[in-house]
């Protein structure tokens, strides 16, 4: 039998018959991904930091020190797991707390850095913001942790994923396409496009969407890109939801970006992005733990530093934290 998309609208050019998709973007052509492979294992590809694991932890990681602040403000966990506090809410997005990035625990990607909280020290969490399916953003055995204590949570998902949630307990779930909003708890949450893809098994490719998420208290409008690879599509969100006070972007898995920069930033258009969204604080994601492409887990902030070069002098609210850093909105 041929699955069809329950969700489909032939008006939205996201929405295809048998799933979604981004508009405008060509797909990889055959072969590409082989000879990606290839090429990242002859060259043993992704080298480790250049001072080795150690120094870089030393470096790029502390423990998260939760504090008593009033003001709205974010916690980088690592990766794409931000801690929010928003309206004097928590909201916890993509968190991945196992030591793999994968569908098993004995192989796949491998957690290089500590984890900066623990589940069980987390504050009472609100909500769990999911920004797409993959494992280095969705992993089962964390959700199913954070449902075991935190039973009432409401879970935002995109469109695809709330059968997934229910079948691990999740019992408030709210389901949304690019563009659609919900008010929780006197804050409003948009799910907001983003360029990228899903896929968890051989079968689903694209069978659940992706997307970024917008958060407007009472004070501050954040911006979580979720995991997103650069188009101008992207500067609708603040023009069609208002001025962002904050985001996180992502500055990882870029290399090689022949392959990769359909659905992953790399450092330099992560900056470009910045200044055309009028230069927010901004922090950057999707590095520093896990090793997804060919890129050591140093060079994305190297990356950065060099494109931040430019702009520093005029502005200098680009912030690179460390895993764990606390950064007040």
């Amino acid at each position: 039998m041929v699955w069809k998309n329950p969700w489909y609208d032939p008006s939205l050019t996201h929405h295809t018959p048998n799933g979604f998709r981004n508009p405008g973007l060509t797909d990889h052509q055959p072969g590409d991904l082989e000879r990606w492979r290839k090429e990242r294992k002859a060259a043993g590809l992704p080298k480790p930091p250049a001072l080795g694991y150690s120094d870089f932890i030393q470096q790029w990681w502390q423990p998260a020190q939760l504090n008593e602040l009033p003001e709205d403000g974010v916690w980088w966990l690592g990766h794409a797991s931000v801690l929010l506090r928003l309206n004097e809410r928590f909201l916890l997005t993509d968190p991945v707390f196992s030591r793999r990035a994968s569908p098993v625990a004995f192989a796949g990607p491998e957690r290089k850095t500590p984890l900066a909280i623990t589940i069980e020290q987390l504050p009472l969490l609100d909500a769990l913001v999911i920004s797409h399916n993959h494992y280095d953003h969705l992993d089962s055995a964390t959700v199913r942790r954070l449902l075991q204590r935190f039973p009432d949570i409401t879970v935002f998902v995109p469109l695809g994923l709330a059968a997934w949630f229910r079948r691990r307990g999740a019992k408030n779930i709210v389901e949304l396409d690019w563009w659609q909003c919900v008010i929780f708890q006197g804050m409003t949450l948009t799910a907001v496009p983003a360029q990228h893809w899903s896929m968890r098994t051989l079968q689903d490719r694209n069978r659940s969407l992706w997307c970024g998420w917008v958060f407007e208290g009472r004070q501050h409008r954040f911006w979580f890109s979720g995991d997103t690879g650069y188009t101008p599509e992207l500067l609708a969100i603040p023009e069609r939801l208002g001025k962002i006070d904050a985001a996180a972007l992502p500055v990882g898995a870029y290399a090689p970006r022949w392959f990769m920069s359909g659905h992953h930033m790399d450092p330099q258009l992560a900056v470009k992005l910045w200044q055309q969204i009028g230069m927010p604080v901004a922090f950057p994601i999707h590095w520093g733990v896990f090793e997804l492409a060919d890129e050591s887990l140093d060079e994305p902030v190297a990356e950065l530093y060099k494109a931040l070069n430019n702009v520093v002098s005029v502005n200098e609210n680009f912030r690179v934290l460390k895993i764990g850093q606390y950064l007040s909105l």
